[in-house]
This record gives C-alpha cells, sequence and structure tokens, in this order.
C-alpha cells in the first residue's frame, strides 16, 4: 500500500459512545486514484479511507484477532496496538470484506481513551 495517496485530515464524531471517524480524502469523481487506494497515515499505518469500524471490547478484540490469522484472513493493517502508551491507545486491525470494503476492528482497555486526543 506505498503508493496510497496521503490525506491528513480526520475528525471523530461521539456516536453513543462509538466512533464515526470522517477523514477528509480528494473527490473521487473523475480522479484517477481507485477508492481502495486511498488511505490516511496514522501512527505509522496508512489507514483505508472510507471504512466501516467497529469497537469491540478488549477480550474479544484479541480472540477475534486470533481467529482470523487462524482462518488466514489476509489483512490491510495486521493486528497491533496504536498509540501505545499515549492518548488514544488502542487494538486495531484492518481488513476487506468480500466486497472489497475496509473494516476496521478496534478495542479499548480504558474506555476513556476512545475520544481521548
Amino acid at each position: 500500500m506505498s503508493r496510497m495517496p496521503r490525506f491528513h485530515f480526520a475528525f471523530a464524531f461521539d456516536f453513543h459512545g462509538h466512533q464515526i471517524v470522517a477523514h477528509l480524502a480528494p473527490r473521487r469523481e473523475g480522479a484517477d486514484v481507485p477508492a481502495a487506494e486511498i488511505a490516511n497515515p496514522v501512527d505509522g499505518d496508512e489507514v483505508p479511507v472510507p471504512h466501516f469500524g467497529l469497537i469491540l471490547g478488549w477480550e474479544a478484540w484479541h480472540e477475534l484477532a486470533a481467529r482470523l490469522k487462524a482462518g488466514g484472513i489476509r489483512f490491510v493493517i495486521e493486528p497491533h496496538i496504536r498509540f501505545k502508551g499515549k492518548p488514544g491507545e488502542q487494538a486495531t486491525m484492518f481488513f476487506r470484506d468480500p466486497s472489497g470494503n475496509a473494516l476496521e476492528f478496534k478495542a479499548f482497555q480504558d474506555e476513556a481513551q476512545i475520544f481521548a486526543k
């Protein structure tokens, strides 16, 4: 994914305790960049834009990550801890559904960190 264009704007909205994150990305109309190749840099990862995300409990996230790895899922972003030791620390992973949509699953050990900056 190293050839993905980089865009540095994202905003997190509180949606009843979950995050709706809006990433600013270029218009796709008439663009020669396929949607699957647009990403924003986040803590060393190229996060696909757009994507759908879900916050899981800490243990449920680790169980899902283990099952997906065992099942041979091809990750866009491998399961790991993002923002380690910083505000917003979270476990995260990205992969695509059968239709090519990017999915993010994340978890926080401390739910007070969900909207931390």
